[in-house]
């Protein structure tokens, strides 16, 4: 099956009820979950110590009102394995958009170390009293590694965007990335899940535009530069990144939060051809962003329509990526 078949498949899989294993085999399946029981075990148990809470204030002085920000989804989201507040990516993401936006925000965390995308549903139920401005939702990595059904995964995180749009949040979803990198997976078996969870990834895509959230595609960002410096961007288990690692994400879906917030700059409001970005059916945008890491989804109209023969319209774009903001500890409360 080739690739945008599989997209479209594991998208209608979620839409439809499906089961969604054709995409892989259900041989091959039976034999990632052998491989995965061996990466977990190597991995080992979660650290005793709790991941630090980001959640408070940040920008003191700079002007209101706040602007409150959500962070949903898995270890990846919480920043599991840091030691120190600081290097979390949610204070890292709230530290750089009060500076890079000049604005005052307000973060609250509600990921949790260990989620599947079905467990999206009571993080949201928690997020929504908070009547955050934007939610941004890391998810996925587990789900490949805990051998869910893709189309399962695919239909939580479909439901999970659907009610954020529907309370008026703004969704950014950073999607599954390549788990083909990771060290305690075992080859030839990198390859599938590579293939797994790039295919989660563009269904993650499609299913999240067509409920009228954005993505930015996280893909390689688990790829050569961690191929590169596994010792410096991933933890010592080998698994999840490290406080460099944490960085080097941050930075990529950072100017996508911005966006979504209103706040990118004034040089963005167009796709500029000269940085590949432009206009693409959804299908193909979602294959081609699953390929780039770092590229930026939303939907869009063409002459006023917002479907084509070829499905949703959508705006595909590389924005430039800020001088690293340092991570800075929030305050406990409003000043």
């Amino acid at each position: 099956m080739g690739k945008a078949a599989a997209a479209r498949k594991l998208a209608s899989a979620a839409v439809y009820g499906g089961g969604g294993l054709s995409v892989l085999g259900l041989g091959i399946f039976g034999v990632l979950r052998t491989e995965a029981r061996l990466a977990r075990k190597t991995i080992g148990d979660p650290l005793p110590d709790p991941v630090p809470d980001p959640s408070g204030w940040y920008g003191r002085g700079r002007p209101g009102p706040a602007l409150k920000i959500a962070l949903l989804g898995d270890s990846s989201a919480a920043g599991y394995g840091v030691d120190h507040v600081e290097e979390t990516p949610g204070a890292l993401l709230a530290s750089g958009v009060a500076e890079q936006g000049d604005r005052r925000i307000y973060l609250r965390t509600f990921c949790v170390v260990g989620a599947v995308s079905a467990d999206l549903a009571a993080q949201i139920d928690r997020a929504l009293p908070i009547e955050p401005d934007v939610a941004l939702i890391l998810i996925g990595g587990n789900d490949v590694t805990h051998l869910v059904k893709p189309s399962q995964s695919v239909a939580h995180l479909r439901d999970g965007v659907r009610r954020l749009r529907e309370a008026g949040v703004s969704v950014v979803v950073a999607t599954c990335p390549d788990l083909g990198t990771i060290q305690p997976i075992a080859s030839p078996l990198k390859q599938v899940a590579r293939t797994w969870s790039r295919r989660l990834a563009a269904a993650q895509t499609i299913a999240v535009l067509d409920e009228g959230g954005r993505t930015i595609s996280l893909g390689s960002i688990l790829g050569p530069e961690f191929e590169a410096a596994p010792a410096l961007l991933f933890g010592p288990d080998q698994f999840h990144p490290s406080a460099a690692g944490y960085r080097a994400l941050v930075r990529l879906f950072l100017p996508s939060v911005l966006a979504a917030l209103g706040l990118a700059p004034d040089d963005e409001a167009e796709p500029q051809v000269g940085r590949g970005e432009g206009v693409l059916p959804i299908t193909r945008a979602a294959l081609r962003a699953v390929n780039e890491e770092g590229t930026e989804l939303d939907g869009t109209d063409v002459g006023g329509q917002r479907l084509g023969v070829r499905g949703r319209w959508v705006e595909l774009r590389h924005r430039r990526r800020r001088p690293q903001t340092e991570g800075t500890a929030p305050e406990a409360s409003e000043a």
